[in-house]
């Protein structure tokens, strides 16, 4: 191919590129528009042309656009909370036995509610019960000398040495028999908080030692959802927090509590916070180990709303069209939350202002544009 040949071909290809950006590039109107070119009136002739004629009929205005604008409104950022959470009992123990022993009875059943203090099961106690006889016994028997030997230093036959002795003798004993007392006691397993009895794992007949679980006993009448947060909530998680949380079991329930502990640090590997919160359960319908969705709601910051129409993009971002006084006027935005309705956005616009939703294709800077719906306006300079 000779010399020439190449030269025009790649004439075509640039300007084939040139118009393919032109065309289709959101940018390339406004760069156009900044180096003097029109390319909007030079692409479609035919329509700048039924534009003039449409103006002159409307009233003599050239080129006044069409278009369709919608008020700017203020909005609040959404600005919540979402986690995951699994809940446990306002209190849960495991019910071990103090000493080894052959488990004689359980006086509760699985699912039974029962308050503090009350016995849930008994070991054999037949060893128990002697040694508190014995020590009864040795009991009597110290506190009677105690008695003679008073008598007998009244009348200076016993020495004050002796009568302490004897007094010690008793203290010792008294405090062998409550010794004994207790042990016989703790042949009685007892709960140590109110709440609802689990699945028994063993039966009567058994030998129990002290490592041996008999019960465990949940306090469900609040549930405690334990959950993490990512560390920029951390300043806005505050105890009191008002919290909704939702059974993934039963999203269509909805329970409200209030957060009762904050831990004291940042997790360093995931960068998250440990956040418990309190849910009442007075209908016992929650259990221990449940999953919830927790949301938390904070009180947003304000911004400008227009219609997601009206956001345009061009090669330094987005921007919007605003009019003042019939004329449009590119406005810079930075986009800070998307909405089904509308986009909140950062820009020096204020709420009541007029932005373009439709006919943004025939708007350029300063121009002249007749807002749809509204009365023609008189020609300039016409009568």
């Amino acid at each position: 191919m000779s010399a020439w040949k190449q030269i025009v071909l790649s004439i075509v290809i640039l300007l084939a590129a040139f118009v393919g950006w032109a065309s289709f590039f959101p940018g390339a109107p406004q760069v156009l528009a900044r180096w003097g070119i029109d390319w909007a009136s030079a692409a479609n002739p035919k329509a700048e042309t039924g534009a003039r004629q449409n103006a002159r009929q409307g009233g003599g205005n050239i080129m006044q656009a069409m278009v369709v604008t919608a008020p700017v409104r203020v909005a609040t950022i959404n600005d919540r909370l979402q986690a995951i959470g699994s809940g446990r009992s306002n209190a849960s123990v495991t019910v071990n036995p103090y000493t080894a022993g052959r488990l004689l009875e359980f006086l509760v059943q699985s699912g039974a509610h029962i308050e503090k203090g009350q016995v849930i099961a008994k070991l054999d106690s037949e060893t128990e019960e002697i040694q508190l006889e014995r020590a009864k016994i040795a009991g009597d028997d110290a506190a009677a000398k105690v008695e003679r030997f008073r008598a007998l230093r009244k009348s200076n036959t016993a020495t004050a040495v002796q009568l302490t002795e004897a007094e010690l003798a008793l203290r010792n004993a008294e405090l062998a028999i409550h010794d004994a007392q207790v042990a016989l006691d703790r042949r009685s397993v007892v709960a140590p908080i109110s709440g609802i009895v689990g699945i028994l794992p063993i039966e009567a007949g058994n030998y129990v030692t002290s490592q041996s679980a008999i019960a465990t006993i949940d306090d469900r009448s609040s549930i405690l959802v334990d959950f993490w947060v990512p560390e920029r909530f951390a300043a806005a998680v505050k105890v009191g927090t008002e919290i909704q949380a939702r059974p993934l079991a039963n999203p269509k329930d909805a329970f409200t509590g209030t957060v009762s502990a904050i831990d004291s640090r940042i997790d360093q590997k995931s960068r998250t916070l440990w956040v418990q919160a309190k849910i009442a359960n007075p209908a016992d319908s929650l259990r221990a180990g449940m999953s919830f969705q927790v949301t938390i709601q904070f009180p947003g910051d304000t911004y400008p709303a227009v219609s997601p129409l009206a956001i345009q993009w061009g090669a330094d971002g987005a921007f919007i069209w605003t009019v003042e006084d019939g004329k449009t006027k590119r406005v810079p935005v930075r986009i800070i939350q998307r909405n089904t309705d509308d986009v909140l956005v950062d820009a020096p616009i204020v709420s009541g202002d007029i932005v373009v939703t439709e006919g943004v294709q025939s708007v350029r800077e300063g121009s002249e544009v007749r807002i749809a719906g509204s009365e023609r306006q008189p020609a300039i300079g016409g009568s």
